[in-house]
């Protein structure tokens, strides 16, 4: 998600079998993400069978959607929130594939608010050093090396992650998402129709689109920035930035599970001509996310 934190009340649908987890669910399930509840407030059209409990004050929705099993919860803002609850469901769940659906800050120029986008790889590009400045320029210490440029003394490392069958951290920067899951994607793409218009009739100037394939970029930071934007988009390539699905893509690998994210533009990060669009179109972009996940989740096998 790439927003700042809003307090929101948000149900889902009708819950029943409240109170606290213990053992493991046996049921194979698909788990649902969100990060707050305007995002997961879109996706509860057509969840049925639900039930709901709890751990260490997070909420899991277990029910049925478009046919499928699935575990729907909202991840909290931020990296570590989002990795901390993803590890969370899958340590009490049987999880088969973590689908990530969300709002997110637009970088590539060619795109606009409203459109979704779902990237192939995604990286987390404010992890890294903050260089000292000698003699007028920024430098790492010297047993250290990035392989992008610097955003002024920051500058991009990865610094690994265990998985089984490592003997090291795996350094990569790229975390790809499950190939399958990507082509189901591009599948029903072509089927899907999106929202162009606010219920308060504020209506976006170009008809959204599905980007299937790219990078996005995730950072613990809300940018409302436009040198930071660009810089996202000459070092990285990046499609999106947002807040969350770089960590969960990390934890995802670590557990060896098929992981997917969709995010739809609320904003463009700092590159519109007036103020930050998100409190506009947040509940647009949130719509036409959760919009295309359920049309995924009604194609799994």
């Amino acid at each position: 998600m790439h927003r700042l934190p809003v307090h929101a009340a948000c149900t889902i649908l009708t819950l029943s079998l409240a109170g606290p987890l213990s053992a493991q669910d046996a049921t194979h399930r698909t788990a649902i993400i969100s990060a707050f509840p305007p995002e997961i407030a879109a996706l509860q059209d057509g969840l049925t069978d639900t039930a709901t409990q709890t751990l260490n004050g997070v909420s899991f929705t277990t029910g049925q959607l478009a046919g499928q099993q699935v575990v729907m919860f909202m991840s909290g803002v931020s990296m570590v929130n989002a990795a901390m609850t993803t590890q969370l469901a899958l340590d009490h769940f049987t999880i088969d594939r973590i689908l990530f659906s969300g709002i997110a800050g637009g970088v590539d120029p060619d795109l606009a608010i409203g459109d979704v986008v779902i990237p192939g790889q995604w990286g987390q590009y404010l992890q890294g050093v903050a260089a000292r400045d000698t003699d007028g320029a920024f430098a790492m210490p010297p047993w250290m090396t990035s392989a992008f440029p610097n955003f002024g003394m920051t500058f991009t490392v990865p610094f690994g992650v265990m998985a089984d069958g490592l003997s090291e951290p795996d350094m990569s920067f790229w975390f790809p998402v499950d190939p399958d899951l990507l082509t189901l994607a591009q599948t029903v793409a072509a089927d899907v129709a999106l929202s162009d218009c606010t219920p308060d009739q504020a209506c976006l100037t170009k008809a959204p689109k599905i980007v299937v394939g790219g990078n996005g970029v995730s950072g613990p930071m809300f940018v409302d920035n436009a040198a930071l934007r660009q810089h996202a988009f000459a070092t990285f390539d990046a499609q999106v930035l947002d807040m969350e699905s770089a960590a969960v893509a990390q934890v995802a690998f670590a557990n060896g599970t098929p992981f997917i994210a969709f995010r739809s533009l609320s904003d463009l990060a700092g590159g519109g001509e007036g103020a930050n669009e998100m409190g506009t179109f947040m509940a647009l972009a949130a719509t036409n996310a959760a919009t295309v996940i359920r049309a995924v989740v009604a194609a799994l096998d």
